[in-house]
């Protein structure tokens, strides 16, 4: 039996109210126990002083691209840039190539997951066969084989009939439908946000109220069917609005911020001369909008931050502005990010921002982990909030290098990523 020690350490469980200097023993793949001076004969030791100790991220937002884009991003590239990035386990998009909506694909990720993954991979199936929006996939086969939710992420469910039926239907299996929110015919051909920054830049933009108006419907939706509905990188004040007031109303509904929306706003399409590293969707917004998504996130409005990492090659970026595929990378610098411009700003305390990447992923999909409580999974986050490094990407695990944050001084980052009671990521060194 594998027993791993981590002696001295700041153990930050926001499941348990945890904020001590404690001792964390690791058995057999399980937390085994906490607390004081602990001793454990025949355990491999790994002395935590100077580290927060976490329940192991979850990223409950990443596009692997495998299987049918294995030039973007692999399951074992994506996994070790997760680890890298202090993650233990990732939740999978179906928009794959085929698409992730039927058994038979989502048994090929868990098992190509199982063979080659250094974090844990849980899929999520697509809400209409082949993200087309015209019929329901088949939910109960996809929970059966892997699948923890059901996405159409990449596209909107256009349809208030056919998402109304999802939610129906994904009720009956204890499945949440999360939603990419956009009103497509406002979004047609645009590139950014609109505003005044896109005015000046001759470029094509999609409002704010378009994402807000899909928001406002899915919750409503969500109201009338009982169903859960968790909200994708939300990026609009009145999106966050809407949230807000659903939820004040009892409505199952939770959603995510992503660090590039906290962050970054469509002011800096211009401040680095159209590069096409900005370009995501949706697209960053006003500051006003950032704003009140770093409120909302203060406030528990919004429950997760998550990456939406989403690789690309040279060629899908290296073009017109206009042209280029939308999405950056976010697995390896998300939680540094936001250690220093979160935490380190006082915006938010470290215990929260725990919570938002772990407790409250794990509670929002119905994950295992999310906690130290003995007898749970033995991921462990560890933390050094002292360590400074600028981003690199260059130095990226992921194949892809497409982020705008590279040359970011940032103070935290990730020191140990354990997964099952084997370390994945040490120092920049994967196991």
């Amino acid at each position: 039996m594998s027993r791993l020690l981590l002696k001295g350490g700041r153990v930050v469980d926001p499941s348990q109210g945890i904020d001590a200097t404690l001792d964390v023993l690791l058995a057999d793949g399980k937390v085994e126990k906490l607390g004081a001076r602990l001793a454990a004969r025949g355990a491999l030791v790994i002395d935590a002083d100077g580290l927060a100790v976490c329940p192991g991220f979850i990223d409950i937002h990443t596009h692997l691209r495998e299987p049918g884009r294995e030039d973007k991003e692999t399951i074992a590239s994506g996994t070790r840039a997760a680890a890298a990035g202090g993650f233990t386990a990732v939740c999978a998009m179906p928009n794959t190539e085929p698409v992730n909506d039927t058994a038979g694909i989502t048994r090929a990720i868990v098992e190509k997951a199982r063979a080659e993954g250094v974090v844990r991979v849980y899929p999520i199936g697509a809400i209409t066969r082949g993200q087309k929006g015209e019929e329901l996939a088949e939910y109960g086969d996809l929970q059966e084989a892997g699948c923890v939710a059901v996405s159409d992420d990449g596209k909107p469910v256009a349809s208030a009939r056919m998402m109304r039926r999802a939610l129906e239907y994904a009720k009956a299996f204890g499945l949440v439908v999360i939603d990419h929110c956009e009103e497509e015919t406002l979004a047609e051909k645009t590139c950014m946000n609109e505003g005044p920054v896109a005015t000046l830049l001759g470029l094509r933009g999609a409002p704010a109220a378009g994402e807000a108006i899909m928001v406002e419907r899915d919750v409503l939706l969500a109201e009338l069917t009982g169903g859960r509905v968790h909200i994708a990188h939300l990026s609009a004040a009145a999106s966050v609005d809407a949230v807000r007031r659903g939820k004040a109303r009892g409505v199952r509904v939770t959603a995510e911020a992503t660090p590039h929306h906290l962050f970054l706003t469509d002011a800096v399409v211009r401040e680095t001369g159209y590069d096409t590293s900005t370009k995501m969707n949706p697209p960053l917004r006003s500051e006003t909008d950032r704003r009140a998504v770093v409120e909302g996130l203060r406030n528990g409005t919004i429950d997760c931050i998550a990456t939406d990492h989403a690789p690309h090659t040279v060629d899908d970026k290296n073009v017109e502005y206009d042209q280029a595929a939308f999405g950056i990378v976010g697995l390896e610098t998300a939680v540094p990010l936001c250690l220093d411009r979160l935490v380190g700003a006082g915006l938010v305390e470290l215990p929260q921002l725990v919570a938002l990447f772990s407790t409250n992923p794990a509670r929002v999909l119905g994950l295992p982990g999310g906690t130290l409580l003995p007898g749970s999974p033995a991921d462990v986050t560890l933390l050094d909030l002292a360590k400074r490094r600028t981003v690199d990407a260059a130095r990226f695990l992921s194949r892809s290098r497409n982020t705008p944050f590279g040359g970011f001084p940032l103070r935290g980052w990730p020191a140990l990523t354990i997964v099952a009671g084997r370390v994945a990521f040490q120092d920049g060194r994967r196991a």
